[in-house]
């Protein structure tokens, strides 16, 4: 079977398509037949080295830890009416857990069934982005009528947001860069549009919000664009820090925080535990099978053009999810 194999730390180039003996699965693990695998921004950061510091992922190895697919083979002491259900499932902890294949072996408790109106790819785009939307707005409650502002809103994580905002009542600001992606933002529901890329946008927040400040941003970016985004953020209000890619977490000041009354949290808000990712993979998909949600699948590669997808991903062209079709 073909694998995209990383064998060093480097640009999008190290991702070599690579043909490897089908898996066979052991006690209590399934192989899944894989129709997608999820590509995350982390992946492009391990297949960097720009995040040893986060994960033990050293190379050699097979980025991903996402796929969808059909199960074709269960191991010893595993129930075998898996064999030819659709499901998702994460494939390890980390993104160097081999979901860039045609074939993954997985844990039958990491099983998740697909709901048969559901598309398999749609299944995959929703794995992660999916269970970490939710998670979020667990620790961040959405209201009706409160101002939320969306950092990096034409995402496969921002384009979920926008949309629970839109089915709490909630108004939605949404921030994105370039036309097409505000365009996106704007059939997401989002109240008012900006371009990161103007250089006042944040005085664009603070006019529609009659100067108050939004009452709760996500922050999906990070960096100097999240520390502005805590700038416009309301008074009494709250701040997720949990975007990254544009250079780190947004540092914000304890002092300032706690000055202004606004609740800070990070990325340990969507650091869940297993039972817990399972239920909000599977809220995720309930969710979509009832049309609440819909994930945003911006393109797809197939699998030997895995270094394409990362390229995009690096060249911030992309908008949704990134998938890779198998």
């Amino acid at each position: 079977m073909q694998v995209i194999r990383v064998a060093r730390f480097g640009g999008p180039d190290v991702l070599v398509p690579a043909e490897v003996p089908d898996p066979v699965a052991g006690p209590r693990q399934v192989v899944i037949d894989v129709a997608a695998a999820d590509v995350l921004f982390f992946d492009t950061l391990i297949r960097s080295g720009m995040a040893t510091a986060f994960t033990p992922v050293r190379p050699p190895y097979v980025p991903g830890n996402g796929v969808a697919g059909t199960v074709i083979s269960a191991g010893p002491d595993t129930d075998a009416s898996w064999i030819g259900r659709r499901v998702v499932a994460h494939t390890g902890e980390h993104g160097g857990s081999g979901g860039y294949a045609q074939r993954a072996v997985v844990a039958v408790d990491d099983l998740i069934p697909v709901p048969e109106s559901l598309a398999l790819p749609e299944a995959a785009a929703l794995l992660h982005d999916g269970a970490t939307a939710l998670g979020l707005v667990e620790s961040f409650p959405l209201r009706p009528r409160e101002w939320v502002l969306v950092v990096g809103a034409s995402g496969g994580l921002g384009a979920l947001l926008m949309q629970l905002v839109r089915t709490a009542g909630g108004r939605a600001i949404g921030v994105a860069r370039g036309q097409s992606k505000l365009e996106l933002t704007r059939t997401l529901g989002a109240e008012v549009v900006i371009d990161s890329s103007e250089p006042d946008w944040p005085r664009r927040v603070i006019e529609a919000t009659e100067g108050r400040g939004a009452d709760l941003v996500f922050d999906n970016v990070g960096g100097s664009v999240g520390r502005v985004a805590f700038a416009v953020t309301a008074a009494g209000g709250g701040f997720s820090a949990h975007g990254a890619p544009a250079g780190g977490f947004a540092h914000i000041d304890p002092d300032e925080a706690n000055r202004l009354g606004v609740t800070v949290r990070g990325i340990e808000q969507v650091q869940f535990t297993p039972v817990d990712l399972a239920r909000l993979v599977g809220k995720a998909l309930s969710a979509i099978a009832e049309g609440l949600i819909r994930p945003i699948i911006g393109q797809t590669f197939p699998l030997d053009r895995a270094a394409d997808a990362h390229r995009a991903i690096e060249a911030r062209t992309v908008t949704g999810k990134t998938l890779l079709e198998v």
